[in-house]
């Protein structure tokens, strides 16, 4: 999909994302480092030897080099360890002449497992470059699903960041979408239920009934009530199939128009988004009552129903997933969102600047930093700034609207 060329861009493009694929190689020991240890340990083992004076005994301790190797080397390495533990083995031999059986079993016994370990290598590294090349060619897909950042509508502009958690399941279960609409700006934002291939067919079903609903339905809650069919439909289809039923989180917020100032928001067992104002301390955004997921409507009685907030001009309304909020220390404690976003915002923050995409790129860096050295979750982080027409026409760069126009922005056929 084309998109505008606004500003700094907090994630690759699909086709950026693609290119860097390439052939990704798993990761392996470095070159210091394997001789490092390789040195290492064969010191060890001579220097023990030594000691006990049973050079010929301890020294077949070196058949364990090429299994160590192959286990977290490259085949290169793992053949090089493989020599050397050979070599090692023939010295230690033939400083002791004499034929002795334990000798010539132990030289046999060690060439054996050279020649297996190099092939275990191999075989290692061609099953995790498969697996990370899947990994990588399903972080592009999602890409693909979930369109590029920043996107300009007529009332605001979204920015943020969406980072899937590659080292659990090929496909995360963050999702979002924008939709300018004859009704005003519509903005999703959902987590499906656990992850994988499943996860991402109930992902395809929100995601295409949003981009189908929100241009026709008037209302809001019409809107999430679109939503929760497509789930409820997805689920019929998995159930006959065998496969597990899902639900969704997901928040949908609907931007008035700009003289109004407001916002409907239907909360959907989602998390709570917040408001920045300039010159204001970050607030959680009142919503009232909390509707229930969607996929589990039909376990209560109570409809889900909008709430109006405020949203004016020169704000930012901060919506994300889990993958923010519940992200922990190395000691279990949980991140403490509130806190960190008024420190990111205030005079000398990071984000101090909320105009642009700068505060969920600064909430990226700062989770990151506190949850070191491992992403627990899916990251997705959406920051909406409301913003006037003229605001807009000067954010994009002259010429590039013209050239490369949103298809989200044309007219609604008649």
């Amino acid at each position: 999909m084309e998109q505008q060329q606004a500003g700094p861009r907090p994630q690759q493009s699909p086709d950026q994302a693609q290119r860097a694929l390439g052939h990704p190689q798993p990761k392996a020991l470095s070159t210091p480092a394997f001789l490092a240890w390789v040195l290492g340990l064969t010191l060890l083992v001579f220097g023990l030897s030594f000691l006990a004076g049973s050079e010929t005994r301890l020294v077949g301790l070196l058949i364990f080099l090429p299994a160590i190797a192959a286990s977290v080397g490259t085949v290169r390495q793992t053949q090089a360890a493989s020599v050397w533990a050979t070599a090692g083995g023939a010295i230690s031999v033939a400083r002791n002449p004499g034929y002795h059986l334990d000798d010539a079993i132990t030289l046999v016994l060690t060439l054996l497992f050279a020649v297996l370990a190099v092939f275990g290598a191999r075989w290692r590294i061609a099953r995790d470059t498969e697996l990370l090349r899947l990994r990588s060619t399903a972080a592009v897909i999602q890409q693909h699903i979930l369109h590029p950042l920043p996107e300009f509508t007529s009332q605001v502009r979204v920015d943020g960041i969406f980072e899937p958690l590659q080292e659990d399941k090929l496909f995360g279960g963050d999702i979002y979408d924008v939709a300018d609409t004859p009704y005003g700006t519509r903005v999703l934002i959902g987590d499906v239920q656990g992850k994988g291939l499943s996860a991402v067919g109930v992902a395809f079903a929100v995601l295409g009934g949003f981009r189908e609903a929100a241009h026709r339905e008037p209302a809001l809650t019409g809107l999430v009530g679109a939503l929760e069919t497509s789930v409820v439909r997805h689920n019929a289809y998995a159930r006959h199939s065998g496969e597990a039923e899902r639900f969704v989180t997901a928040l949908v917020v609907s931007i008035d128009p700009l003289d109004r100032g407001t916002a409907q928001v239907v909360n959907c067992g989602h998390l709570t988004p917040f408001l920045v104002r300039d010159a204001l301390p970050p607030d959680a955004v009142r919503l009232g009552a909390t509707g229930v997921p969607l996929g589990l409507a039909s376990l209560v009685r109570e409809e889900r129903s909008a709430a109006g907030v405020c949203f004016p001009p020169d704000s930012t309304m901060l919506l994300y997933t889990d993958g923010l909020s519940e992200a922990r220390d190395g000691h279990g404690a949980f991140y403490p969102l509130a806190e960190r976003l008024a420190a990111l915002v205030g005079p000398a923050g990071a984000a101090a600047d909320t105009t642009g995409g700068e505060l969920a790129r600064a909430l990226r860096d700062d989770v990151r930093a506190f949850s070191h050295p491992y992403q627990q979750d899916d990251l997705a982080v959406l920051t909406l700034r409301r913003i006037s027409p003229a605001d807009r026409a000067r954010a994009v760069r002259p010429g590039v609207a013209a050239a490369r126009p949103n298809p989200r922005e044309d007219p609604p056929e008649e």
